[in-house]
């Protein structure tokens, strides 16, 4: 009994004290592609240029979550598009630059004037591809039905994207392809489809030898690239605010183009490196890029991962056994707990986190790490199943002469379950507990689509920059840790099962 007091208080303590205290004043935040990374990174280091700290959290995700987060407060600022605003925010294709403003800080949001470039949709088609069709512009797509499409799924589904365009240019192809905006790059150059959609300032239009087809019918609107910060932010700290506006106005198209190109093809330039160089160049703002070696990059990402792993794993063990328990002592309620854990289980991971994050925001979880609490209570409800079913099984599966015998005993019911059972059981919890560890390493990877950060970090950034050392930095790492918490579990087998039942297993 005292030992499973003491696993209890310290899986509580492990769960709930914060690995860190430290908070920075202004949260910047970024969407996954890399002129939106560039920017953030320039908005963090005007930040401390004002003498104000700040964190920037990476390759949140599409407009929706960043945008969300903004409101929630997770964020107090990231760099946006008016067109974007203007058909994913607003809803309202029509609505002019002062209007918007005055929509946004109806929902809390100030926008700044135009940072100075524009960054609109096109469509792309390789170039050799392109002059052998004689394709130059969209509606010249009409001649050709048999060509393959494959878009970004955000541009899908967006007012502005494909479902629209479609209708407006009378395209006659129905099969379209939803995939990741990086990875259709690749599939284009392998030749699995035809044409793409391209930001105008991407650097791989270059990289790739890419035709980008000419918008003959006016369908794109202007994208003109600014900022959305939360209205309390002057407020909390005017001098922020003030070093974040001097981007107004600031950045011409062909130089964010170069900028994002010396990120995505110069070998060992980051983002940061990036931002720093134009901001020395335009400002004169001259900052420390520290070189992050690839043993600190992979410490912070296994610090950041367990913490994702500890705050929900720990306290999904200490919810589902109880669960379990009570599936199996009470049958009615039991098949309505089974087949609610069971229900979850098939949500898909993006989708919960989605639904999430207004969610968690009620609760007022907000500010203690981007995403980070919605990426959390993902993951806990995504550990539940295994551990209440095999919780469940273990304790009916009990054979009927020990229940028999502590009854003959005139046991209470409390020591029954507690000395008796549970232990009896305790093979088969345990089994449960090390599948849900295993599942829950696995998943905290896609927290970083929320900035979460983790392992997945730099599986996103080996995505966007089709790098797979990046790629195997997190994949490898998550593989290594999720044996590694199997293994710590497999040693607490010895300490909370019975040696009797361990000898009957071998």
């Amino acid at each position: 009994m005292i030992r499973w007091i003491l696993f209890i208080i310290g899986m509580l303590f492990l769960a709930f004290v914060p690995l860190s205290w430290q908070r920075s004043k202004v949260k910047v935040g970024s969407k996954k592609f890399t002129e939106s990374v560039i920017l953030g990174e320039m908005l963090r280091i005007l930040c401390d240029d004002a003498g104000v700290s700040a964190q920037h959290s990476w390759e949140i995700g599409g407009t929706k979550l960043v945008f969300e987060a903004l409101r929630n407060g997770d964020i107090d600022v990231y760099p946006e598009y008016t067109g974007t605003i203007a058909q994913e925010i607003l809803g309202n294709s029509t609505v002019d630059f002062a209007a918007m403003q005055t929509a946004l800080q109806e929902l809390g949001i100030q926008m700044s004037q135009p940072l100075g470039f524009n960054n609109t949709y096109a469509l792309g088609m390789t170039r050799q591809h392109a002059d052998a069709l004689q394709i130059k512009t969209v509606s010249d797509l009409l001649r050709h039905p048999q060509l393959r499409f494959g878009f970004s799924n955000e541009f899908v589904d967006r007012e502005d994207g494909w479902k629209n365009l479609q209708s407006h240019y009378e395209l006659p192809h129905q099969e379209v392809t939803g995939l990741d905006h990086d990875l259709a790059y690749k599939q284009l150059e392998l030749g699995a489809i035809d044409v793409i959609d391209v930001y105008t300032t991407d650097a791989k239009i270059n990289s790739y030898d890419l035709a980008v087809l000419k918008d003959d019918l006016n369908y794109f609107p202007r994208y003109d690239a600014v900022l959305l910060y939360r209205d309390d932010l002057p407020d909390r700290s005017p001098q922020a605010v003030r070093s974040l506006l001097r981007l107004q106005g600031a950045i011409s198209e062909s130089e964010m183009i170069d900028a994002n190109s010396r990120a995505e093809t110069e070998a060992d330039v980051s983002e940061p490196r990036v931002a720093a160089d134009w901001l020395e160049a335009r400002f004169g703002i001259v900052t420390e890029v520290k070189r992050e070696t690839l043993l600190a990059r992979l410490l912070q990402r296994t610090i950041e991962h367990l913490d994702l792993v500890r705050r929900s794993f720990l306290p999904a063990i200490l919810l589902a056994v109880p669960l379990g328990i009570a599936a199996a002592k009470l049958p009615r309620l039991g098949q309505v707990i089974l087949a609610s854990v069971g229900i979850i289980q098939t949500i898909p991971a993006l989708a919960l986190l989605v639904l999430f994050m207004p969610v968690v925001a009620a609760f007022g979880l907000v500010g203690v790490g981007l995403g980070s609490s919605t990426a959390v209570a993902a993951l806990l409800l995504y550990s539940l199943l295994p551990i209440v079913r095999n919780t469940h099984a273990g304790l009916v599966g009990i054979s009927s002469h020990h229940r028999e015998a502590a009854l003959a005993l005139g046991l209470p019911p409390t020591f029954r379950l507690l000395h008796i059972e549970l232990p009896l059981a305790s093979r088969s919890v345990l089994a449960g507990i090390k599948t849900a560890a295993v599942i829950n390493v696995g998943f905290a990877t896609l927290g970083a689509l929320i900035g979460a950060g983790g392992y997945g970090q730099p599986i996103l950034k080996g995505i966007r920059l089709n790098d797979l050392s990046l790629i195997l930095q997190g994949a490898i790492p998550a593989a290594i840790l999720a044996l590694a918490v199997q293994a710590a579990f497999e040693l607490a087998e010895r300490w909370f099962v019975p040696k009797g039942l361990r000898l009957s297993q071998t």
